[in-house]
């Protein structure tokens, strides 16, 4: 998942971020600045950021990676990768005008993606194509669906810590896919790894790996290590979490030997700090200080939940209450949504991954829920429309873009119409948004999106409408995922997002319609580069708890409030009812044409 909405291409190498640094003037160190600096690699870019010690954004830069796309393969390169993180790091820099003495921590973001290396930390290919660049399966690489199947068969207890079944996104589906499918890769691996734990292991060179991705993606069971989140002036972590049975029960036994080598010996909390900090190699390489203090990394999304999760109003921060955070969901709204809620005490929710112990805030459980398809979505349905390239060039002519367009329309359509609400032109359109399956809470990654009124008619206007209706269909979605967690213990009331959709007016205003929350949005809108930086700031011993430096960088935005106009509820409760019969028709149609081809 990942928390922005970003460009993809597919195998196509662009250039790269302009080394600004090398044509401007040297910035002037401030030996009294401290400033933090954190990298977040989604989908389609690496990006940097640099914060003050108030959490505010002092710079940032992207810069595009490759990635292949064949069916449900999707794949890219860790070398790519690295590169174009260099190329962010100096460019974020060079324009905060940041000398490179004045980072003083240092913290890593990324999708769960899976990256194979081999002994010499060199890339080992996991695609057909035998291309030894392509050595990281995607996130959202969906090959593995038949081996996620039979894993969940085995009625193994670790699943119960994941919504009671794995989801091909995971990582054991893939490692097995690969296992069976490309046998001298799969001998030739030394080391397995989530994607930001081997960005940390390429700056720090320590292995050691990350509460959040292991327990969020390799079914570690981080309760394991409740006995030792005070054992501060610990370096290295016993991997203590690890099920043997699991592993073996589901055929990769061999990755239980030599202590757990190929997957993680040693586990840290979030932001722990990591051997020596930065090597000599990564530091020129990024063009910043070997030593610099380097945080255990967490998933993209999750570093989104920690850049976010304290941006309450001072009004409504409640420094004492350890209850006050629980009442909070946060949506990383970019290519995928993840819906990240805590709680005090572990709650076993069907179809919702968790409860994971201190994956994202320490000794909080953490349940996840998400949507595999969100911005992926919308880019879809307006990209295959008739009317897209028009619009498309007016946006570029107008330098705004697509989505202003659209809500402007949008705007203009519910006047024309004489509606008192610009939900309602989408009466006769309803959208199921599983094209790419459900992640929660059916957890079925079968399904399959469903658009039910279409006519005939290709104008820009029936684009706004479907672009609406999609837009609702996503925050019915999440209206789900919240229900249910509230069914089964939750409290959450109030919503944090942030991301690249949570600058869409509509579709931030429709989200707090739909599901009846106030939506809190962050002051600064990176919220995972953000959360990363505070990866680094807790190395640096800048403050002496996650949560501590949550508090003290994290900070309120707008808030968007619910409509309160009757109708607006009583038309989105119809609404939703249809939404929710979409998938329970599919379900009956999908068991009729199975009996007809049995």
């Amino acid at each position: 998942m990942s928390g922005k909405r970003r460009e993809t291409v597919i195998g196509i190498q662009f250039p790269r971020t302009t080394d600004m640094s090398s044509s401007s003037p040297s910035p002037v160190a401030d030996p009294l600045r401290s400033v933090f600096l954190g990298v977040d690699v989604g989908t389609g870019s690496a990006r940097a950021g640099l914060f003050d010690e108030e959490g505010k954004l002092l710079g940032s830069s992207s810069s595009p990676i490759q990635i292949w796309k064949d069916g449900a393969c999707v794949e890219q390169s860790s070398t790519d990768i690295w590169l174009a993180i260099c190329a962010a790091v100096k460019a974020a820099c060079s324009q905060a005008k940041v000398a490179p003495s004045e980072v003083k921590g240092l913290g890593f973001a990324a999708t769960c993606s899976l990256v194979a290396v081999d002994a010499d930390s060199s890339p080992v290919t996991v695609s057909w194509s035998g291309d030894s660049r392509r050595n990281v399966i995607v996130w959202m690489d969906h090959r593995a669906v038949e081996q996620a199947e039979r894993i969940n068969s085995s009625n193994s207890p670790v699943l119960q810590y994941c919504g009671g079944a794995l989801s091909p996104e995971m990582e054991p589906p893939k490692l097995l896919w690969v296992k069976e499918n490309l046998q001298e890769s799969w001998s030739m691996v030394c080391r397995w790894m989530d994607l930001s734990d081997w960005l940390s292991y390429r700056a720090t060179g320590d292995d050691t790996r990350s509460l959040c991705t292991t327990v969020c993606k390799w079914t570690y069971l981080g309760h394991a290590h409740m006995q030792h989140i005070n054992d501060k002036d610990s370096r290295d972590m016993e991997a203590c979490g690890w099920d043997d049975d699991f592993w073996e029960e589901i055929g990769l036994g061999d990755l239980v030997e030599g202590h757990h080598a190929k997957i993680g010996r040693s586990v840290a909390f979030p932001g722990h700090a990591l051997g020596s900090g930065l090597t000599p190699t990564a530091a020129k390489e990024l063009g910043l200080v070997p030593g610099i203090p380097v945080g255990t990394s967490l998933i993209d999304a999750h570093a989104g939940g920690v850049g976010v999760i304290e941006s309450v109003p001072p009004s409504e921060a409640e420094e004492h209450d350890k209850e006050a955070i629980t009442n909070r969901m946060v949506l990383v709204c970019g290519t995928s949504t993840c819906h990240m809620a805590v709680s005090q005490s572990k709650l076993f929710i069907p179809g919702v991954w968790g409860p994971f112990w201190s994956a994202m805030v320490p000794e909080y459980w953490l349940t996840e829920g998400g949507q595999s398809a969100t911005g992926a979505l919308l880019d879809h349905i307006i990209e295959n429309h008739a009317a897209s390239p028009l619009l498309a060039n007016r946006a570029a002519s107008q330098k705004v873009s697509v989505f202003e367009l659209l809500n402007k329309l949008l705007e203009s359509m519910m006047i024309e119409q004489k509606q008192s609400f610009v939900a309602a032109l989408t009466e006769d359109l309803h959208v199921l948004p599983d094209h790419h399956g459900n992640r929660s809470p059916i957890a079925d990654p079968k399904s399959k999106g469903v658009i039910y009124g279409l006519t005939l008619d290709t104008s820009e206007k029936q684009l706004a409408l479907l672009y609406l209706a999609t837009v609702q269909g996503i925050a019915y979605g999440t209206r789900h995922i919240v229900e249910h967690c509230n069914a089964h213990g939750h409290k959450i009331n109030t919503l944090l997002a942030c991301g690249g959709l949570s600058k869409n007016p509509i579709y931030i205003q429709e989200h707090a319609d739909i599901i009846g929350c106030p939506i809190i949005l962050p002051r600064e809108s990176e919220s995972v580069l953000l959360g990363a930086a505070i990866l680094g700031a807790v190395a640096s011993k800048k403050y002496q708890s996650l949560g501590e430096a949550m508090k003290a960088l994290n900070a309120a935005g707008q808030v968007i409030h619910p409509s309160n106009d009757p109708k607006v509820k009583k038309y989105h409760d119809v609404k939703y009812k249809i939404f929710r019969g979409l998938y329970t028709q599919q379900l009956e149609h999908r068991s009729m044409m199975a009996q007809a081809m049995a």
